[in-house]
């Protein structure tokens, strides 16, 4: 069985691993000269420096299999216990942490204390999130509901949305919670935080990403028989009732099967027409935008922390991963960031120094020596209302031709988890898929 994998993503290694592993010959194509997709480093000056702060949870456990198998653990950092700072401008901080009682009740001791909320809005959002523990996320209407409509209709205030719910709604789902699906942010927070003592404990590179993902997973495609072609374009696709074809800068490429593991805004432009459902143009684009900042000194020593009534939204020391030598780089994520996007370096550069000082008192006598910005314009789909009937799965109309990526319909938001997941699901549905298959080679499913 020949197959071809288009995308060196997350997605399209897993789902290359899959095939290889099912004893399929696997070509997988990449446009760029390295994998890893959306998450990637890049060198400025003597730093390696991650394109953006990409973050899983203890629960995310199809993409830490995923490093396992690169042999990359141990160049991650998984807290024992969730633990996350909270910092805000006036000097007031608080740390959200998870005791030892069963979920959802691992939380109420941190809650009860949490100082940027009243003693009313803790209660109000210990009954919330009882609610949310009860929602069947499989229930397709949740994905038609304003996730920020549905916690104000219970009582939540803006301060409770912005101090709180929108820690994790804004990294997890790229968009605040008043513009989200509330079937993904039930997903999120039933799956992090309401389901198990331990789900959301937080876990982050403590190399720079092309180290956790590219190269490892280029050594580990090939020891698994994977012809690995990087700096080659695929073009367009066709397919007839035998083969798919490939067009690509080396020439037309003819397997049994395809799997198209491309973002959302590339895949239509090289699928034959008719192929897809849903209209996945349709899907939209959320930004992240993320500020690096290196200062001559240290200015924190936390690893990261999570500001309110601030435009930071979180923050991450990446000095040691990026190689700096003296001072501290700071990394700021800023999800949801379609502002930001229209902002120059030089605006965003005088309205997040002086916020990262108010949160930071070393950092007001710091002296920057450098500040640079690295936009997303496309990172992800946006998690609205009505998301989820614009999600195909792995499966299309064309025989032979299957697709992955986070923003296929895996369940979950567009995360590194989901880009695993969804490459597994199209794995499996080629494998399963009957009529494409060479006497020589039987089909053979993975587990």
């Amino acid at each position: 069985m020949k197959a071809i994998v288009v995308g060196g993503g997350l997605a399209g290694i897993t789902a290359a691993l899959d095939l290889a592993d099912a004893r399929a010959e696997v070509t997988l194509l990449e446009v760029r000269p390295r994998l890893g997709g959306a998450a990637y480093s890049f060198e400025r000056g003597n730093l390696e420096v991650d394109n953006g702060q990409h973050v899983f949870l203890r629960c995310c456990t199809d993409y830490r299999a995923l490093l396992a198998r690169l042999g990359v653990e141990g160049d991650t950092v998984l807290q024992e216990r969730l633990s996350i700072p909270v910092l805000a401008p006036d000097g007031t901080r608080a740390t959200l942490k998870r005791g030892g009682m069963p979920a959802p009740l691992h939380l109420m001791g941190s809650l009860a204390g949490y100082p940027f909320l009243s003693a009313t809005e803790r209660l109000k959002t210990a009954r919330v999130a009882v609610a949310m523990s009860r929602l069947d996320r499989d229930d397709p209407a949740l994905d038609e509901i304003n996730f920020g409509d549905w916690l104000r209709e219970r009582g939540e205030s803006a301060a409770a949305v912005e101090a709180l719910w929108n820690l994790l709604a804004l990294p997890t789902l790229n968009l605040h919670a008043n513009d989200a699906s509330l079937a993904l942010a039930a997903t999120v927070f039933q799956i992090g935080l309401l389901e198990s003592n331990d789900g959301g404990d937080v876990g982050y590179a403590r190399v720079p990403l092309s180290r956790l993902h590219s190269d490892p997973a280029e050594r580990t495609l090939r020891a698994a028989g994977v012809e690995v072609r990087t700096r080659t374009r695929a073009r367009g696709i066709a397919a007839n009732d035998s083969r798919v074809t490939v067009e690509s800068d080396a020439g037309p490429l003819e397997a049994d099967l395809v799997v198209v593991a491309v973002p959302h805004v590339r895949a239509p432009g090289l699928l034959p027409p008719g192929t897809l459902e849903q209209p996945v143009e349709q899907l939209g684009s959320s930004p992240i935008v993320n500020l690096h900042v290196i200062y001559d000194r240290q200015v924190t020593d936390l690893p990261f922390a999570a500001g309110v009534r601030t435009p930071v939204q979180w923050l991450f020391d990446r000095s040691e991963s990026s190689g700096l030598q003296n001072g501290q780089h700071l990394a700021i994520s800023l999800s949801g960031a379609d502002s930001e996007m229209d902002k120059t370096n030089g605006e965003l550069r005088e309205e997040y120094l002086p916020a990262l000082a108010d949160l930071l008192p070393a950092a007001r006598n710091a002296r920057v020596e450098d500040f640079f910005v690295v936009r997303e314009n496309t990172a992800t789909f946006r998690s609205v209302p009505g998301v989820g009937k614009l999600r195909p799965g792995p499966r299309t109309r064309v025989k032979g031709i299957f697709l992955a990526g986070a923003w296929t319909d895996t369940g979950w938001p567009a995360t590194m988890e989901g880009a695993v997941r969804s490459g597994h699901a199209a794995a499996q549905a080629a494998l399963r898929a009957p009529g494409r298959f060479t006497s020589s080679s039987p089909m053979v499913e993975v587990a």
